[in-house]
């Protein structure tokens, strides 16, 4: 290893991916090595994969058992999985980063959003990436409500990422970022989550995105200017 290589080491740490649900889980693990179960969320290869459960609660108690573990202290939090959108347009298998997660207790910037949309149109070519607030929700948000929150400037809604985030920094200074692919949109309605496996295009997108994710990890490693 390089000597820059090792100050980079020394100043930054592991990558870790929160997901929600098994189906992320499953499309998040068939596209590479290195995922491990949320039971014991040890590093392996060039991510952590920690499933936390669905809603708030369960994200900010998975996310912080995880960094609580050895070796994690210093490590970058990207929180992902599938998402609703809020903007007339969007379509199912559309990528969404987030320039800022919020939910009730506040806001919190996310690191290298621009570098983020563009590895992830590299990644998944032809896909369009969205980017912009991404609200917290610990309800599945339908009709008159995903249009409040529309006003309000949010792009995308979901029930972990605000949480996750939260979590993470609030246990040290580290990159954080949110990347969700979009099932539910205003003009393509889901039933239930369950239909994803029937073959929609998003878990096709989320099993592709995970160069996108190395390539944001390693410029956060990346001194800064």
């Amino acid at each position: 290893m390089s000597a820059a290589a090792d100050d980079r080491a020394a100043r930054g740490g592991p990558l870790l991916v929160a997901c929600a649900l098994r189906i992320e889980q499953v499309a998040l693990r068939s596209a590479g090595h290195g995922s491990v179960r949320a039971a014991d969320p040890a590093q392996a290869g060039a991510h952590t994969l920690l499933r936390t459960g669905m809603g708030p609660r369960a994200a900010e108690r998975a996310l912080r058992r995880a960094l609580e573990r050895p070796g994690t202290e210093r490590a970058a939090v990207l929180a992902t999985g599938f998402c609703a959108g809020l903007l007339p347009g969007m379509s199912p298998g559309d990528l969404v980063v987030a320039a800022e997660t919020r939910d009730p207790r506040g806001t919190v910037p996310c690191t290298g959003t621009a570098l983020l949309a563009e590895a992830l149109a590299r990644a998944v070519p032809g896909r369009t990436v969205h980017t912009g607030p991404l609200t917290g929700s610990d309800h599945v948000v339908r009709g008159q409500e995903r249009a409040h929150l529309r006003a309000t400037g949010a792009v995308a809604v979901d029930m972990e990422s605000a949480a996750t985030l939260w979590t993470a920094v609030r246990g040290g200074d580290r990159p954080v970022a949110a990347v969700r692919v979009i099932v539910d949109a205003p003009e393509h309605e889901l039933v239930r989550i369950g239909t994803v496996r029937g073959g929609i295009s998003a878990f096709r997108v989320l099993r592709a995105v995970l160069p996108a994710f190395y390539e944001w990890h390693r410029s956060s490693l990346l001194p800064r200017r």
